[in-house]
């Protein structure tokens, strides 16, 4: 296991990544609005593919050919792997094409991006982000199932984070974005002591979806350092829960006091932008370079409107299996989600 690291081990990583909000105010400057040649591509690709299946998880890179899009996504991912760590793509016509179709889409944009990686026990690879009637002190509830409440900062369990908005609800929900990196280098600048604290492996819960007879808990660091990359892994509600089990390991008043301090730097203002989602925008984020989060918001089942999302955790082939931390690998710590492979 991981090890806290002195003051003097402690450095600045990534600076390159170092956005604040006014760097990134113009919106235009991170959405890229799908052209109607492109749709059209993408609605080509989709009768490739379904002339190959009717299951979308069927669904491989070869059978959804993006020919012109493709060369795109692939500037997108080096931007989100080695830039600012988070994307918009907007415009997909929802409205028009129907939920199936537009995640059909979705799915095959994902290929051109990374690989799929299941997003929980089930083994889910295209999830479903919206209420699923989950409680929020529901110890064994996860973010995605939770309706109305809003969400702290966290990253999830993959290189890549993909959601897709189909529909927006009532109101409210405005999807927040945080530069980990950024956070992480102001805090070595400030205390690089606390720092050192998040280096050790911090307990996070496993709500309820560790494998037969494995502990309710597992260990990650917040911060990992690998080939000159920053790695962060941050679910704080998770790691405060972890709490519940006496045979975890009690965080330290250290432990706690850095992570006060790094929630000073992510929370801050000007660390983070905010995206209202419309039916058909797609956001993708870096999870080991920003973190992820939202405002509460307001459905209204009688009328229909219910906010939904779909989700994708992508691996992505820009970083090689060696360029990762053996914990940020696909056969980590929750290998035993790989053992299904469903739709949410």
């Amino acid at each position: 296991m991981s090890t806290t690291l002195t003051a003097d081990e402690v450095r600045p990583l990534e600076t390159h990544a170092n956005w604040t909000a006014s760097d990134i105010a113009d919106a235009e400057e991170w959405t890229y609005r799908l052209s109607a040649a492109e749709i059209a591509e993408l609605a080509a690709a989709l009768a490739e593919a379904r002339s190959h299946t009717d299951e979308v998880l069927d669904v491989r890179k070869e059978h959804f050919p993006l020919p012109t899009l493709s060369p795109v996504l692939a500037g997108l991912a080096e931007e989100l792997i080695n830039g600012r760590g988070f994307q918009r793509i907007s415009a997909l016509p929802v409205e028009r094409v129907g939920f199936e179709d537009a995640s059909w889409m979705y799915w095959g944009i994902g290929l051109h991006l990374g690989v799929p990686w299941p997003q929980n026990v089930k083994g889910h690879l295209l999830g479903d982000v919206k209420d699923q009637g989950k409680r929020p002190d529901d110890p064994t509830a996860r973010g995605n199932e939770l309706g109305g409440v809003a969400q702290a900062f966290h990253s999830d369990g993959s290189d890549l984070v993909g959601l897709m908005c189909l529909d927006p609800g009532v109101s409210g929900g405005e999807s927040l974005v945080a530069n980990a990196v950024g956070a992480y280098n102001k805090l070595v600048d400030e205390d690089p002591e606390l720092a050192g604290e998040l280096f050790a492996g911090l307990p996070y819960d496993f709500r309820g979806e560790q494998a037969d007879g494995a502990t309710p808990f597992y260990h990650v660091p917040v911060f990992s350092e690998h080939g000159d990359r920053l790695f962060v892994r941050y679910i704080r509600p998770y790691i405060e829960a972890s709490q519940r089990h006496d045979d975890a390991p009690r965080l330290s008043d250290g432990q706690r006091a850095a992570m006060d301090a790094y929630d000073a730097h992510i929370y801050d203002r000007d660390n983070r932008v905010e995206m209202t989602f419309e039916p058909g925008d797609m956001q993708f984020v870096n999870n080991y370079h920003v973190l992820h989060g939202r405002k509460a918001y307001e459905d209204d089942a009688e009328a229909g409107r219910v906010r939904w999302l779909k989700r994708l955790w992508l691996a992505t082939e820009i970083l090689r299996p060696e360029d990762r931390p053996d914990r940020f690998q696909a056969a980590g710590s929750t290998a035993h989600w790989s053992s299904k492979r469903t739709k949410a």
